[in-house]
């Protein structure tokens, strides 16, 4: 188990587009083993490759439903529209209102080289296409509607250190 440094914004890795995968071999199964890793080691629901420093076209995404691995994904349809609030490991501390398609078709390879087409909606549309906007250089502040700091965390991190 490998847990990378997730790099956060300022980063230039994180404002290029990411270089297409040509061949899935070990590094590359090796990649995604330690992307799911670090991904829940920082209570994500998705990680892509730039946010770990590599310019690869690779996301994994897990709301809870089990893991969902995407090589060189693309969405090929999307529909209806949702506004919610998203934040990102990548921009600590900052939540936003973004609006986002409320249903997507995306494709993509699977670990095995083999095509893949998932049909999804909800938040787990919205966290694909967070994850599908960092392999383009997109973040979520750059289509949030609103931007809050996140105090929720420290107010309780602060009452639990006064009762400790």
């Amino acid at each position: 188990m490998a847990i990378y440094n997730i790099v956060e914004v300022g980063d230039p890795v994180l404002r290029q587009k990411a270089n297409p995968v040509k061949n899935i071999n070990s590094s590359i199964h090796k990649l995604l083993k330690n992307m799911a890793d670090t991904m829940y080691d920082a209570k994500g629901v998705g990680l892509a490759a730039p946010q770990i420093g590599i310019s690869k076209r690779v996301v994994v995404v897990d709301i809870g439903e089990g893991l969902l691995e995407l090589i060189n994904p693309r969405i090929i349809k999307a529909s209806g529209q949702e506004t919610d609030t998203e934040g990102c490991l990548s921009i600590p501390g900052t939540l936003g209102q973004v609006p986002r398609a409320s249903k997507i078709q995306v494709q993509a390879l699977n670990r095995n080289g083999e095509q893949v087409e998932y049909h999804v909606k909800g938040f787990m549309a919205r966290a694909v296409q967070h994850e599908l906007d960092h392999l383009d250089g997109i973040l979520f502040i750059d289509k949030a509607e609103s931007l809050r700091k996140q105090f929720e965390d420290v107010v309780l991190e602060n009452k639990a250190k006064a009762k400790g």
